[in-house]
């Protein structure tokens, strides 16, 4: 219990669920390195910021996990619900028909990989998607949580999907602390997203009203300027890889909102589309915490922030310290950047071995 006291959560010790998180299913269209403009095949990958942090904690750390989410009846749908099953994920679904010209649709990302000098481009097809159609009353949140539920999360960018997701979080949310679990919240601001469904100041309203009632959050400074309101840090960061940013603007954070016990991000410092720095800070109960800096050679970097979401939460319900806990989701994001695809493909030894500081040499 001494680390539960230096990390300030009250996780329950155990339930039928370890983590539950609420957030649509997408599938992304990957080409690889090709441009879309010249792409003649892809890969698809199944996705979503907060199922990626559900599918990780079960393959990846052996977890009992469940995601709650819309699911359209048609081929799409099926693609991604078998994928979800294959991780180990348990579904909550609400069900809708396709009509079979129209939708509702289960959403499309398109990301190729970009290469050396030239970036990745992402963009979206979330035209009547299925996810933005769910609101209050959807789920029956004391079913879900009947056999308890240890930790509950969810994001922004299911917050900012319509005028009802947030207000699913909040109710959802609501039903967590009931149950006594931890909840966390991924600001993940998507300009895209939010610009479509009021801007900054839309988004600003709605994270407050989640934000007030959450236990562990994560996101950089730009999440905690835009999606939050803060302003900017006093004193520039010297580099991407420099947290004194991110902790100049912890203060103003906990005064607004006093109940976070817990405020987490990765630094990423691109140097090419295929060579990053990479680290992890939290302010954790008062105290700060970094990651080592290592130098990543990058597959795929979609889905390395929900990476290391997954591998420091995994260290908060696995008791560990606060340090280790940071470590551990540094870890994991790194290794997560090595596979194709926004979920994990790592094992929990490979993420225990990196965090002490283990190398890329052959496991024989």
């Amino acid at each position: 219990m001494e680390n539960q006291t230096k990390h300030g959560l009250k996780i329950p010790p155990e339930g039928a669920l370890d983590f539950v998180s609420l957030g649509a299913l997408v599938h992304r269209l990957d080409p690889g390195i090709i441009p879309f403009r010249k792409a003649t095949r892809c890969q698809i990958h199944v996705s979503g910021g907060e199922f990626n942090c559900a599918a990780n904690l079960s393959d990846c750390f052996g977890l009992q996990t469940g995601i709650v989410s819309a699911m359209v009846d048609y081929p799409i749908g099926d693609l991604i619900a078998e994928r979800v099953r294959a991780m180990g994920v348990k579904p909550f679904y609400k069900h809708f028909k396709h009509d079979g010209v129209t939708g509702p649709n289960m959403a499309t990302v398109y990301s190729d990989r970009g290469h050396g000098v030239r970036g990745p481009v992402v963009f979206y097809n979330r035209s009547n998607e299925a996810a933005a159609r769910l609101k209050p009353g959807d789920f029956d949140w004391n079913a879900i949580f009947a056999g308890g539920v240890r930790w509950f999360h969810s994001g922004g960018i299911f917050a900012a999907l319509s005028a009802t997701t947030a207000e699913v979080i909040v109710e959802a949310i609501e039903a967590a602390k009931a149950a006594g679990a931890v909840v966390s919240f991924d600001l993940n601001y998507r300009a895209k997203l939010w610009n479509i469904s009021g801007g900054e100041e839309r988004a600003v309203a709605v994270l407050d009203r989640i934000v007030r009632n959450v236990d562990v959050l994560v996101g950089n400074e730009e999440d905690l300027q835009k999606g939050l309101g803060m302003p900017g840090p006093e004193v520039a960061a010297k580099s991407k890889l420099d947290p004194g940013a991110f902790f100049g603007m912890i203060g103003r954070v906990v005064e607004k909102h006093p109940q976070i016990k817990i405020i987490a991000t990765t630094l990423r410092e691109v140097t090419s589309t295929n060579r990053h720095g990479w680290s992890a800070v939290a302010w954790i109960n008062g105290q700060t915490y970094a990651a080592p800096t290592a130098d990543l050679e990058v597959h795929d970097r979609v889905g390395g922030g929900d990476g290391f979401a997954s591998g420091f939460f995994y260290g908060l319900l696995a008791n560990e310290s606060p340090a280790e806990s940071v470590k551990l989701g540094w870890a994991h994001g790194a290794l997560l950047t090595t596979f194709p695809g926004d979920t994990t493909m790592a094992t929990v030894d490979q993420v225990r071995a990196f965090a002490k500081g283990g190398s890329a040499r052959i496991q024989r």
